[in-house]
């Protein structure tokens, strides 16, 4: 069995999982809605066990490097984080609903990285400046970052179709089974204070390794550049909490704006801009 079965694996268990949480959101069934928690569980033991295993075959071909440098690598190192990000959160606060908002992500990460023409699943050497341990803490805490932005996205999405269906649909409709309001607006606020922690934690990881590098911290890369955007668009939703009392509706159009910027941050940096970080 090699590491790509089991992401493929991952990837089923992932669009069931969306499939169940769906069904919760529609139908509000409530065993459904457990269904889709153990397929998403399953799905990142799988995922787990398929990072593992790619890892290992890297030493078997001789290269022996963690999965996490290439473009397809990142993309199903992004889907674990979403689904471990988005897990955590609902063991934590008990608010299964959300995977229905959250879970498509990660499925069509997955799905994209293994059916997109732009995907090269080999395992390639890195360069000789990219070999260095400061690799994996900056990966790994900048891609915990995002996912919390993503879970933020999913969770602004819910604020406002709660909110834009107010008391019409009362307990009956779809939006009936979602978290108050004040809930979503509260989730909101932890998952972005959870994601921005980690980011900040990913640029400063990322300088001390572009000074281990290339002996400079900051060179302004695209990617560089776009990732300061991000952490400055996410450090003023916080300080417009804190000093303006921005909630509500606000704040979620800001959490999903969130989304775009780290979108390109992630994906169009590296297809429509040149630099350093242009594999991924």
């Amino acid at each position: 069995m090699d590491s790509s079965l089991l992401f493929g694996i991952t990837m089923l268990a992932y669009l069931l999982a969306t499939a169940c949480y769906l069904g919760l959101l529609l139908f509000k069934g409530k065993g459904i809605g457990r269904l889709g928690m153990l397929l998403a569980a399953a799905g990142a033991a799988v995922h787990t066990a398929a990072l593992g295993l790619r890892w290992y075959e890297s030493y078997q071909i001789g290269i022996g490097r963690a999965p996490l440098t290439n473009m397809y690598e990142s993309l199903v190192f992004f889907a674990w984080c979403i689904t471990l990000v988005y897990l955590a959160l609902e063991f934590r606060f008990k608010v299964r609903i959300v995977g229905a908002f959250v879970m498509p992500f990660a499925a069509v990460a997955m799905a994209y990285a293994s059916f997109s023409d732009r995907m090269d699943s080999q395992i390639s050497p890195l360069i000789p400046a990219l070999q260095s341990n400061w690799l994996i803490a900056h990966v790994v805490t900048c891609f915990i970052g995002y996912a919390a932005f993503i879970v933020a996205t999913g969770l602004g999405v819910m604020y406002l179709l709660k909110e834009s269906a107010g008391d019409r649909e009362g307990t009956h409709g779809i939006t009936g089974s979602l978290p108050e309001l004040k809930v979503i607006d509260d989730l909101i606020h932890r998952t972005i204070i959870f994601g921005f922690l980690w980011f900040s934690g990913g640029i400063i990881t990322g300088a001390v390794w572009a000074n281990e590098a290339w002996g400079t911290y900051w060179s302004w890369d695209p990617k560089e550049t776009w990732s300061i955007i991000t952490w400055f668009l996410y450090a003023l939703i916080l300080h417009a909490r804190f000093t303006r009392g921005w909630r509500g509706r606000r704040i979620a159009w800001l959490a999903i704006l969130g989304f775009f910027v780290v979108l390109f941050t992630y994906f169009g940096v590296n297809y429509l801009l040149s630099g350093l970080h242009s594999d991924g």
